[in-house]
């Protein structure tokens, strides 16, 4: 367990007897989105999961999976994210954004990476963290 005392801008997460994550993909990120879902298929069954529109959709049709669809990220999914992770409502957020190509929404990604960093809430911005994070979560719940 972490010997550092939580950060004062930090939400308190409310208790919930599953893992809460939220998964977003850029365009160009929805088959690598895709495929991670298949990779952690059978721990994220077990999760509450919300997503963007499109993602959202996807992995509902190609994964099989039970997600609670929010707005496209360019209407205001991810400031409805945003809003639930503030309400300590999320436990994780997977956000594979595409850093070559611009977004019309740039500001509401910052603001929810901004936000993932003031209330203490794991945020993997790329595969190689999405697949550390969904394994470590994945590992602590087995135990549990």
């Amino acid at each position: 367990m972490n010997s550092f005392p939580p950060d004062k801008g930090a939400t308190r997460r409310t208790p919930s007897p599953k893992t809460r994550i939220a998964l977003i993909a850029h365009d160009k990120k929805k088959d690598a989105v895709v495929h991670l879902a298949r990779e952690f298929a059978s721990f994220l069954a077990t999760c509450d999961l919300c997503a963007t529109g499109t993602t959202g959709g996807r992995l509902q049709d190609e994964v099989g999976l039970q997600v609670e669809r929010m707005l496209s990220g360019p209407l205001g999914g991810d400031l409805q994210i945003g809003a639930r992770l503030a309400q300590g409502d999320l436990d994780a957020v997977i956000f594979l954004r595409d850093p070559m190509t611009p977004q019309p929404h740039e500001p509401d990604i910052n603001a929810l990476v901004r936000a993932c960093d003031v209330h203490d809430v794991p945020c993997a911005t790329n595969l190689s963290t999405a697949r550390l994070l969904l394994g470590q979560m994945s590992r602590k719940t087995q135990s549990a």
